[in-house]
């Protein structure tokens, strides 16, 4: 199986990817991983990037993982243009996009529901998974909250954060837990 990660830093956190990886390979799926990311980057970013619609087209993924800058997340409207670009890609290929919904800052948890409602619009809208790491993000937090799921920086995810993030991305795929 071939999975293309796009993203940006908190895809790259922690090597999430290959968390990701270890995951399956525990559960008997052996697992190619491709990412695209830089710090700070949206879908705007990708959209416009040669090597995202390259890897997208001639990758043959299984799956595209796809996460949009967090902390903020700006406009929707520039989220969903850039998002119908690489989607339009997508639809071109076998593969199934997947949505990453991210978490928001510490101390920030009620902007949540909204960041939660991009990116489920944009799955509604495509007709494809999200995986929604933010919202089980804050019921980890809830039930642990001797956990730190947070780094130094109260942003990006703790090493416990990026497991947490893989394994929801995993469940979704696998066991379509969204």
């Amino acid at each position: 199986m071939r999975v293309l990660f796009i993203g940006n830093s908190h895809t790259y956190y922690n090597d999430m990817p290959k968390m990701f990886k270890d995951i399956c390979a525990e559960n008997g799926i052996d697992v190619q991983i491709t990412l695209l990311s830089k710090g700070g980057m949206g879908f705007d970013y990708h959209a416009d990037n040669q090597q995202t619609r390259f890897n997208i087209l001639y990758g043959d993924y299984d799956y595209v993982i796809l996460q949009h800058v967090a902390h903020p997340m700006g406009e929707f409207s520039v989220m969903e243009e850039a998002a119908d670009r690489i989607m339009e890609w997508v639809a071109q290929t076998r593969a199934k996009a997947c949505f990453y919904m991210t978490w928001t800052m510490e101390g920030d948890e009620a902007s949540q529901p909204e960041m939660s409602a991009r990116y489920r619009k944009l799955a509604d809208k495509y007709g494809c998974l999200v995986a929604p790491v933010g919202e089980k993000w804050w019921e980890h937090i809830h039930k642990h909250p001797e956990t730190d799921l947070y780094y130094e920086d109260r942003r990006h995810a703790s090493i416990e954060g990026s497991r947490l993030a893989a394994r929801i991305i995993f469940e979704t795929l696998f066991t379509s837990v969204s």
